[in-house]
């Protein structure tokens, strides 16, 4: 994969971002996200997400708050460095989200995990052959 076609990977890769995680960035935006969640997890029969609460609704807040100027660095100054290190964040967060899944969480997670391991795959793989990936690190 070319330099150019790899900045696109990762501009999608935080647009996906973006579009998934906006939600979680405030309380009112959460606490509705939080409802369709719900309401989807038990329409595809999956245990249903824990009631709204003032320390979940925190952490997604945190967690929204920075993955949204994550993607928004990602898509308005992409760098190579960006994959390899959203990539490297894609394996952590799939860890824990299989964790998660390993512990009885909704198995509505199941369709983040797929896209999650997916996206860090075509991010890191390149990384593992010479080429320009390597001299775009700092």
């Amino acid at each position: 994969m070319n330099a150019a076609r790899y900045l696109r990977v990762v501009r999608v890769s935080a647009w996906y971002d973006l579009i998934v995680t906006a939600g979680f960035a405030t309380p009112w935006t959460y606490a509705w996200l939080h409802d369709g969640l719900s309401a989807s997890a038990e329409a595809f029969g999956f245990d249903g997400i824990p009631a709204l609460d003032p320390m979940q609704t925190l952490y997604a807040n945190l967690m929204g708050s920075v993955v949204v100027v994550w993607a928004l660095l990602r898509i308005t100054r992409a760098l190579p460095v960006h994959g390899l290190l959203d990539g490297a964040a894609r394996a952590l967060f799939s860890l824990w989200l299989a964790y998660a899944l390993a512990h009885g969480v909704s198995g509505l997670l199941w369709g983040f995990l797929v896209i999650e391991v997916t996206f860090g795959l075509v991010q890191l793989v390149p990384w593992r052959r010479s080429g320009p990936y390597r001299d775009s690190v700092v």
